[in-house]
């Protein structure tokens, strides 16, 4: 039980790491839908020949209305948004829904934790060179809709939930500045750019920092981001919940030594028999004891995950469905698998004896590359199958706002709602099962791999 804990806290510790580096995610196409609460509006009102001059804060906003009529703009000015789809002074226009921006959107991680309809900040921890560490709550970017921030810090902004940076040179001021949105469009090279819209001008945005230099679709940055991310709290979460639920059946079979077990105890037992005897003594052989805690952490840590991402309106989680997770998860199973081989895996690998000298020459380098293939099949088939899932429940409940219009054909909405429950129902019941069989799949290939590079050699 000690040495199981220990490959839980290592797993969890580096998938931390890695996770809090890697935001794998994309909100460059997600269509922003704009909450206005709380904004002053103006109705009807005619301002010839009125001039207004407004001191917000430091920044003087001199507006000459003089010769117009602004019967129906309704103007909101915390925001910088009026209802003709445009953000002041940057010409801005809304995206029409998009059912896969909204998808990619609800399964990215954030600098923000929903729960329902709120939105808690999470701690951002940023550093670059010039201005050194920053640390505070992500509730001072002003959280709005989408996770879209209404404050820049000191040239960081807030953008779909994730922290990105105004690049240098633009002349973007420092301190702490009211902006009026985001616009993604694509660069001269044809990648997705994102710029923020302050005092009627926009300015470029770094890609979100990431660990990988750019290979998952971020970019080298000038700032490394070590923020506590949704998927970052949702591992810590799930940590404590193993955690207290192991603890609590040891507490168990010390109590009622001897006797049946119960209840939770009872449930966990069933699962930890079945890794016992269906997958580490058949592929390890033996030596299952030595294999047995870290078999039992991947199982557990990812089974854990999936079914708390899959919590209705609890933040909506997807860890396994990170990149950076899964990569840390197969990077273990790599390792140990590697260092525990024996010398009949390595002549193996390097040298295939028993073949053909001129088959060596192409099978050699097969063998090579499958040490790192392996890997690489482990972490893309658990990002893939939980992603995928979740995308498809979101598209699914996606079609009441795509029959229904975004809210002017009432009729086709109500219609629409019948067929998305169902089918969202049954998609759930499916991602329930999945959640099981991906941890189980993750776990029997990583017990193969193990065994054989721990098995001896048959004379």
């Amino acid at each position: 039980m000690r040495r199981f804990f220990l490959c839980l806290i290592y797993a969890f510790a580096f998938s931390i790491g890695v996770s809090a580096q890697d935001h794998s995610h994309n909100h460059d196409n997600h269509s922003h839908g704009h909450s206005h609460q709380g904004s002053s509006h103006n109705h009807s009102h005619d301002h010839s020949n009125h001039n207004h001059s407004h001191d917000h804060s430091g920044h003087n906003h001199n507006h000459d209305h003089s010769g117009h009529n602004h019967s129906h703009d309704h103007k909101h000015g915390a925001h910088g948004h009026d209802h003709h789809g445009h953000h002041a002074g940057c010409g801005i226009k809304h995206k029409e829904f998009n059912a896969g921006d909204l998808a990619i959107h609800h399964i990215a991680d954030a600098n923000v934790y929903s729960i329902g309809p709120l939105q808690l900040p999470l701690p951002c921890i940023l550093y670059n060179k010039e201005l050194g560490w920053k640390t505070f709550m992500s509730s001072k970017f002003g959280i709005g809709h989408h996770g879209d921030g209404h404050h820049a810090i000191d040239g960081y902004v807030l953008d779909g939930g994730s922290v990105k940076r105004v690049k240098a040179g633009q002349g973007f001021p420092m301190g702490e500045l009211t902006v009026n949105g985001f616009n993604h469009t694509e660069d001269k090279e044809g990648k997705f750019l994102s710029q923020v819209c302050y005092d009627n001008k926009l300015y470029d945005l770094e890609p979100k920092s990431t660990a990988d230099g750019g290979i998952f679709g971020g970019g080298i940055t000038s700032f490394y981001d070590f923020s506590l991310t949704k998927n970052v709290v949702s591992m810590i979460l799930v940590c404590f919940l193993l955690g207290w639920l192991f603890f609590y059946c040891a507490k168990q079979y010390r109590n009622r030594d001897g006797k049946a077990p119960t209840g939770v105890q009872n449930l966990m037992e069933v699962f930890v028999t079945f890794i016992r005897d269906e997958v580490a003594k058949p592929f390890l052989g033996h030596k299952w004891a030595k294999f047995f805690p870290f078999l039992l952490c991947i199982f557990f840590f990812i089974v854990g995950l999936n079914l708390f991402g899959q919590i209705p309106f609890f933040g909506g989680a997807n860890a396994t469905g990170n990149l950076a997770v899964t990569m840390v998860l197969a990077l273990f199973a790599f390792i140990i698998t590697n260092i525990n081989g024996n010398a009949h895996y390595w002549k193996h690998q390097l040298f295939a004896p028993g073949t053909p000298w001129f088959v060596k020459p192409i099978l050699i380098p097969v063998e090579i590359l499958g040490l790192f293939i392996k890997p690489l099949t482990l972490m893309l088939r658990l990002f893939a199958n939980i992603t995928a899932g979740h995308m498809v429940i979101i598209i699914f409940v996606s079609f009441i706002f795509i029959f229904g219009k975004v809210g002017t054909n009432p009729a086709g909405a109500y219609g629409a709602a019948i067929g998305s429950t169902l089918l969202t129902m049954f998609m759930m019941a499916i991602e329930l099962i999945v959640a099981f069989v991906q941890a189980f799949v993750f776990t029997i290939l990583t017990a193969s791999y193990i065994g054989a590079a721990v098995e001896e050699e048959h004379h």
